[in-house]
């Protein structure tokens, strides 16, 4: 990892302690079959899911989705009663690895800190799922939501969609999927967390941290591949919204990571969003690499963002 003099002294202990990790167990290699280094990345990222708060219910739901049983995990935490708003959050993980376990922790964060109720969908990966499957996936997970949510104690008229990084892209696609559908008005609001917005890998932040910050410009370039392997996908506005029509979308929240190979699209998706008339909230935390949430028990900014989104939430889900 790099040693730049702008990384955050707690982000650098982080990401020192996390080289020391993985270093003890064999390289995780981008490679089919992919069971072997999706193994070896839920044992890397499981302990970042231990400990935070704790809920009245934390319980493992199963929906079927077009023609798959898609686990969830719901999370409702203390002090709520009636139907809940939610918070239908998608993990990431480059649309190959990291699952609803990875992120457990996050979600149980963001439910203490908005006081609402987190489902996160364990959406199918890629490449054995390519573009648009997991889209298609989460989309339908929201459409249930939006007209069944009662029956998991859900308020549907009150849901806001959420993800980082592939998670964000995920988010930002099924929202324009459903928006042009015409079964967004539910939709209070976009969290969207170093979200990956477009295919094009020559932006300034590219250039700047190809290697040496965690994600590479390399690793992103294999992501894109097998997502969408047709190179005709990695340009539809629903696998890259950053080239999409944005008008109509719901307010969003943008969470960048400084020293990040995407923070150049994010910046430009804010852009964007407000040109089209989005109420906008985007916020860099400086010093921080990608992935930093996964980091909230050690890095302070990590806890920062939680906090400033749980305001955010609760002011979009009343």
């Amino acid at each position: 990892m790099a040693t730049d003099p702008r990384l955050d002294p707690e982000m650098a202990a982080f990401n020192a302690m996390m080289e020391r990790r993985a270093a003890a167990q064999p390289p995780i290699l981008p490679a089919m079959p992919f069971d072997g280094p999706r193994t070896l990345t839920e044992a890397l990222n499981l302990p970042l899911a231990e400990g935070g708060p704790v809920m009245a219910e934390s319980a493992d739901r199963w929906l079927a989705v077009r023609g798959r049983r898609i686990q969830c995990r719901l999370h409702r935490p203390t002090g709520s009663a009636g139907p809940l708003p939610v918070l239908i959050y998608l993990h990431g993980g480059g649309w190959v690895w990291n699952s609803i376990d990875t992120h457990d922790r996050l979600m149980r964060e963001y439910a203490a800190a908005a006081g609402c109720a987190v489902l996160g969908p364990d959406y199918a990966l890629s490449p054995e799922a390519a573009f648009p499957q997991a889209l298609e996936e989460c989309a339908g997970v929201v459409r249930w939501v939006m007209a069944e949510g009662a029956a998991w104690g859900l308020d549907g008229a009150r849901v806001v969609l959420g993800g980082d990084s592939a998670g964000g892209n995920l988010a930002a696609g099924a929202a324009l999927l459903l928006r042009d559908a015409g079964e967004a008005a539910a939709l209070r609001g976009l969290l969207l967390n170093y979200g990956v917005f477009d295919s094009r890998l020559g932006t300034p932040s590219y250039r700047e941290f190809a290697t040496g910050y965690g994600l590479t410009r390399e690793r992103m370039g294999f992501y894109w591949s097998v997502y969408a392997p047709r190179e005709a996908d990695r340009v539809h506005p629903y696998a890259a919204p950053l080239r999409a029509d944005l008008a109509g979308l719901p307010p969003c929240l943008l969470h960048i990571a400084e020293l990040d190979v995407l923070a150049s699209e994010n910046q430009a998706m804010a852009a964007r969003l407000r040109a089209a008339g989005i109420d906008v909230e985007d916020t860099v935390f400086l010093g921080t690499v990608h992935g930093f949430l996964r980091a909230v028990a050690h890095v302070g900014q990590a806890r920062r963002a939680v906090e400033q989104a749980g305001a955010w939430l609760r002011a979009r889900l009343g």
